[in-house]
């Protein structure tokens, strides 16, 4: 059973119930077992065709007449190998990795080591190698039975964050004496925030009137403010972390900062439907520039050796799961009418910002 959205047109959705097709010599069966969902599973869906991570589950053909794309929506989870004619994994073992809103994946486990495993599917050539790799949980050194709900929710999504600080930290924070991070509820900016709090950096927070509290609350930011209160922003050397997408706040932070911004960072678009830019032409201060996570790790993959950044990252990771226990509330859905409902809810923006999603789309097995 799949989830299926239109590509264009993301409140539109489809069950397509596929029969299992035989594994060819080199295949997997994977069972999906448990995903997290988060406002980063709209933005893979909102930038999906730029980044081509719709690619990564080839969906079914549209219905006859029916002249639309069909997607599957990328999420972060566990599955287990059920059925394997590949001898790069074995039946029983327990993954994590990028799984499609589907009760199975079948996946081509090419290149192998005792830390993971890489999906070489054709289809999946387009995409960075971090999207393609599934981490073996029994040798995971960020892995512990006892937080795979939070580490389904937040480890890909603090991924990221720590890509942010450490491109920062990597560039001496562009000369900055500030941060300023939109969206600053969404829990890739607070991944972040964490980690530029704990080694001095100042940290303002851009949030909507509703998140002001949960935001001050947390003690991360140094300085809580609303979209509208652009103009409270210390005019001193600056970065944007834009982690909304939302072109009237980069606007404003640009024209407030102007000359005084040092470097404007494109994270996410969890403001995916806010309307469009307020000007025209370019704005004062830096061209916007996108991070991408994949090339900061493989640089630094270089710089460090990827044997001691994966334990650096691990490190990092289990001090932020310390954290963001003692404030995430965990909700549980089973099926997949109720993995769409979660969906919608976070397309709509309505989800609690404490709240963590962990999905299942066997309706009677409902996650404990």
């Amino acid at each position: 059973m799949d989830i299926e959205v239109v590509c264009n047109e993301l409140t539109r959705w489809r069950e397509v119930d596929r029969p299992a097709a035989a594994l060819a010599d080199g295949e997997a069966r994977l069972r999906v077992d448990r995903f997290g969902f988060s406002s980063n599973n709209v933005s893979y869906a909102v930038i999906g065709e730029m980044l081509r991570y719709w690619e990564a589950f080839p969906a079914a053909d549209a219905d006859p007449g029916d002249d639309v794309t069909w997607g599957r929506v990328p999420v972060w989870g566990f599955a287990e190998v059920v059925e394997s004619r590949s001898s790069n994994v074995g039946v029983g073992e327990r993954l994590f990795g990028f799984l499609p809103m589907s009760t199975e994946l079948v996946i081509t486990p090419g290149k192998a080591n005792e830390a993971e495993v890489t999906d070489t599917s054709p289809h999946r050539a387009v995409l960075a190698g971090p999207y393609n790799a599934y981490r073996r949980c029994a040798t995971d050194p960020a892995y512990r039975a006892d937080r795979e709900e939070l580490q389904m929710l937040l480890y890909p999504l603090y991924f990221t964050s720590f890509v942010i600080d450490d491109f920062l930290a990597d560039n001496d924070d562009f000369g900055a004496e500030q941060v300023v991070i939109s969206s600053a509820s969404a829990k890739t900016a607070l991944g972040a925030a964490h980690l530029m709090h704990a080694r001095g950096l100042t940290t303002v927070a851009l949030t909507s009137p509703g998140n002001v509290e949960f935001c001050r609350s947390l003690g991360v930011y140094d300085q809580v403010l609303t979209y509208d209160d652009v103009a409270s922003i210390a005019q001193v050397p600056s970065v944007f972390v834009d982690v909304s997408g939302d072109q009237r706040v980069v606007g404003a932070v640009h024209r407030h900062l102007a000359d005084q911004l040092t470097h404007s960072m494109i994270v996410g678009d969890t403001h995916w439907d806010s309307a469009p830019a307020d000007h025209a032409g370019p704005l004062p201060g830096p061209a916007q520039a996108f991070l991408f996570a994949p090339n900061q790790i493989k640089k630094r993959s270089r710089d460090r050796g990827a044997d001691v950044l994966a334990q650096k990252m691990a490190e990092a990771w289990a001090a932020y799961a310390d954290w963001a226990a003692g404030w995430i509330c965990l909700e549980r859905v089973a099926g997949p009418a109720a993995v769409i409902d979660v969906f919608r809810s976070y397309l709509a923006g309505r989800v609690d910002p404490r709240v963590g999603t962990v999905c299942t789309m066997v309706a009677e097995e409902i996650p404990a």
